[in-house]
């Protein structure tokens, strides 16, 4: 089981919903987490896993992301440090990206209007090579288990 840090209780919840992200290595939305643990016996409810990812994304331990449909996806990711994704808008396969030149370009801008204390979030959605090569029947949705393998190389 992944480590309690600060602030965050240890529920036997708590511990399926984070055992179910540390086995998970594509993004899942909340259903489809709630999905995984029914079907394990869980008899956690929706409201209860929801809670429990937004504490997990308050101590920074579960990434989210909102796909272009508003809807949130969350995996555990195992960079520790500020990244991005590249998402097959298809499938869910998730590559996770290092600095993009995004963090000097927002500061510069920032500084050129006079914001401070920046945050930003970038995801680059596109189609995976798998799912370029395949019709689009067979391609499942970004929300179904994803046909790619479960690894996700850091760059």
């Amino acid at each position: 089981m992944t480590p309690v840090r600060a602030g965050s209780r240890d529920t036997r919840q708590r511990g399926e919903v984070s055992a179910r992200l540390a086995v998970t290595d594509n993004f899942r939305t909340a259903q489809q987490l709630h999905a995984d643990l029914r079907a394990t016996g869980s008899r956690i409810g929706l409201t209860t896993v929801y809670r429990i990812l937004q504490r997990l994304i308050d101590t920074g331990e579960v990434d989210v992301m909102r796909l272009p449909n508003g809807e949130r996806l969350f995996r555990r990711c195992p960079a520790a440090t500020h990244h991005h994704h590249l998402v097959c808008r298809h499938c869910g396969h998730t590559i996770e990206i290092g600095n993009l030149g995004v963090d000097i370009r927002a500061a510069q801008l920032a500084a050129a209007h006079g914001f401070t204390d920046l945050t930003h979030i970038v995801e680059i959605f596109g189609t995976c090579a798998g799912c370029a090569t395949s019709t689009a029947s067979e391609r499942p949705s970004p929300t179904e288990d994803s046909h790619r393998p479960q690894e996700n190389p850091i760059s």
